[in-house]
């Protein structure tokens, strides 16, 4: 039972191991995406804006074109988002029990990832042109050159780190589910045994899984099986992520 999985973790229940869950590749692809959103948020926002000495308003530092830092701005903040929230989720992965939700959550990772992939694939073109193009007379102090090029060799690097992140996340969606332990609906085995009626050979439904003597050498047979059948010792596991 230790090797059965849904995409890519054991059934519900088990105990959040830190130190296997941070040596994960995807976890450790979204702490670099992490890293690198807050790069490239930090070299726009603080060193992207400037002025010639005779001017008073700031300008981008590519091109003179607001689009350029508002497109690296908004696309680092939200990057940065984004990987917290699929930290989370990753977290509670695990714990969720019906493999219907796994199969949602793993569908979901494949798609954000792959769309942030392309999105920083569009900002990596949109700054490199507009510092190409970039007139360095506007900056004779030349301030900001250094921020400028790393964000926009950050943004390359975020293209890759967020494609595999997808591709692992596809890895996960072929592994699927093991029938042979997970339903479409799982749910606690606890819950399932309170609520399923108890059957003797005979056909007679039992009241309960203790009551009154009934059932005779049959019925406690029923019953014995029922109890293996309902250990709830058998429905959970360490996780394997």
């Amino acid at each position: 039972m230790e090797g059965m999985q849904a995409y890519g973790a054991g059934k519900a229940g088990g105990a959040f191991d830190p130190v296997t869950f941070f040596q994960q590749p995807q976890t450790i692809l979204r702490i670099v995406s992490w890293l690198f959103s807050i790069v490239i948020f930090g070299c726009i926002a603080n060193e992207g804006y400037i002025n010639r000495p005779n001017e008073v308003e700031e300008y981008c530092i590519f091109n003179r074109n607001q689009n350029a830092c508002n497109y690296g701005v908004f696309m680092g903040s939200m990057a940065f988002l984004c990987c917290m929230a699929f930290l989370a989720l990753d977290v509670y992965f695990p714990q969720i029990s019906s493999v219907k939700d796994r199969k949602r959550a793993v569908l979901a990772d494949i798609g954000v990832s792959a769309f942030w992939s392309f999105m920083w694939f569009v900002g990596f073109c949109f700054l490199a042109n507009q510092w190409q193009v970039t007139n360095h007379d506007d900056n004779p102090l030349r301030e900001g050159g250094d921020a400028a090029r790393a964000a926009i060799t950050f943004s390359f690097f975020s293209i890759f780190t967020w494609a595999v992140q997808s591709f692992l996340g596809f890895q996960r969606y072929k592994l699927g589910a093991d029938s042979a332990l997970f339903s479409q609906e799982y749910m606690d085995p606890s819950q399932d045994a309170a609520a399923a009626p108890y059957t003797s050979f005979g056909g007679d439904v039992l009241e309960s899984p203790g009551g009154g003597g009934g059932g005779g050498e049959g019925g406690g047979g029923t019953q014995a099986n029922s109890d293996s059948v309902f250990d709830g010792t058998g429905g959970y596991q360490r996780q394997d992520y």
